[in-house]
């Protein structure tokens, strides 16, 4: 479960900017949107959904960028660029494309996260030196470094490394380092080998203290923290082993959501096309009242807002299953609002979200801004300014219940947001424009 996500620095964002997912104080509405969880004898909470909202180019897609490149920098263990990878958030292997591009002297890049993974609190911040925007000669280094466990640290990292006291990760503690390295010797030793370019958390730690625990955060960021930057250019591709050509595999669950969403086939199912195993998505026919049936390419005869939405619905059950937290971008791009609200009352719903997944996503539909739908701390906006270009997060939260720009349970959200009471709006004229090109274009 998200708690917490922090970014400095990063693109449009030069000042700190604070995801958070912890409910805000004295907010009333909505509580079954509300995830508990008891560690120890504190409980923490989570919202179980957000919605981001902003103007073109405000900065809505760099939040997830954020995510999505912090979760790649922790899963390679190192800040050096990841030439091989081919990815739409270029900045997550392309790293100099992450300093926001006004500063002209190096300031530091930093990002924090905080999570609940079984009866575990996580808290893990990270500070790096990486230049400026576009720099690739300059020499990275990590500034500093930090893991909290339950509140206790663990480990931090500077000029110099501070173990903590162990006792809390006591069960996951390597056998080896009390029985035949020791404490002060262990400590020495991951000492002597940082690295400015590597994460103590992905490689002294793991090898000296705790793989276990790495292993646990990992799991988290891998499997359960599902960032997807560009949803839109999501494609599922399954991989089968060990089945014969023409195989067809129809998955249930999938073809029964497929067809609430609306399908203009029999079913939808997979058609493994080669002798490698890999199948591809296909919109399915009877054949004339036979057993078998015959398929042509779903991105051939489907809608595209249909291949959309079969193409995110595994990333939905993954994280309904697992617990997870699925954060997309251009969640709902041809998609229908009917559609989208059914997934997000899902997310909402109790008896179905039983393993606190949560989903996060930004969007133009100004339908969510409903107090019926989403808890004012859950609706967040970004604003870009116009002359700096730098872009600053806020919650519908902030503007509390008596000024004039309230954010009243009762009140109109969405008529609010269109007269520009809660700013993250632009007003666009594009009629001189296009009276220049009519009346002969002699400006160009």
């Amino acid at each position: 479960m998200l708690l917490e996500f922090k970014a400095n620095n990063y693109k449009s964002f030069r000042d700190e900017l604070i995801f958070s997912m912890i409910p805000a104080p004295k907010q009333k509405g909505l509580d079954y949107s509300i995830l508990k969880k008891k560690i120890g004898r504190r409980e923490y909470k989570g919202l179980s959904a957000a919605v981001i909202y902003g103007a073109n180019a405000s900065g809505k897609s760099n939040i997830i960028s954020a995510m999505d490149t912090f979760k790649a920098i922790i899963l390679r263990g190192n800040i050096k660029n990841d030439e091989g990878k081919t990815d739409p958030n270029a900045a997550a292997s392309v790293l100099e494309l992450i300093p926001n591009n006004s500063n002209n002297e190096p300031q530091p890049v930093s990002f924090g996260i905080k999570f609940i993974i079984d009866e575990l609190l996580v808290e893990y911040t990270i500070s790096l030196e990486m230049g400026c925007f576009l720099d690739t000669e300059y020499t990275r280094r990590i500034l500093s470094e930090c893991l909290k466990v339950n509140e206790k640290e663990i480990f931090s990292r500077s000029d110099k490394l501070n173990m903590g006291k162990l006792d809390v990760i006591k069960e996951y503690l390597v056998n080896a380092l009390a029985e035949n390295v020791g404490f002060n010797s262990a400590n020495s030793l991951a000492q002597s080998s940082l690295n400015d370019k590597e994460l103590f958390l992905m490689n002294g730690f793991k090898t000296m203290f705790s793989s276990k625990l790495v292993s646990v955060i990992s799991e988290w960021f891998e499997n359960k923290f599902i960032v997807v930057y560009r949803t839109d250019a999501v494609s599922t591709i399954r991989k089968f082993t060990d089945m014969h050509k023409n195989f067809i595999y129809v998955e249930k669950t999938l073809n029964e959501a497929a067809k609430q969403f609306g399908v203009n086939s029999n079913a939808v199912g997979y058609i493994v096309e080669g002798n490698e195993g890999k199948a591809r998505l296909y919109s399915l026919f009877d054949s004339g009242g036979k057993k078998e049936s015959k398929g042509v390419p779903a991105k051939l005869f489907e809608s595209y807002g249909t291949i959309r939405f079969i193409n995110i619905f595994p990333l939905i059950a993954k994280a309904l299953l697992t617990g997870g937290t699925l954060v997309a971008d251009e969640f709902d791009a041809s998609i229908h609002p009917m559609a989208l609200m059914s997934i997000v009352n899902v997310f909402h719903n109790d008896d179905i979200n039983i393993h606190r997944a949560q989903l996060v996503f930004n969007t133009h539909n100004p339908i969510f801004l409903n107090s019926n739908l989403f808890r004012r701390d859950e609706i967040k906006f970004v604003e870009r300014d116009d002359e700096t270009h730098i872009s600053t997060h806020y919650s519908l939260a902030d503007f509390g219940t008596v000024s004039k720009n309230s954010a009243r349970k009762e009140g109109d959200y969405m008529k609010n947001y269109f007269v520009d009471r809660y700013g993250a709006i632009r007003d666009i004229d594009l009629a001189p424009v296009f009276e220049s090109l009519i009346s002969g274009g002699k400006d160009g």
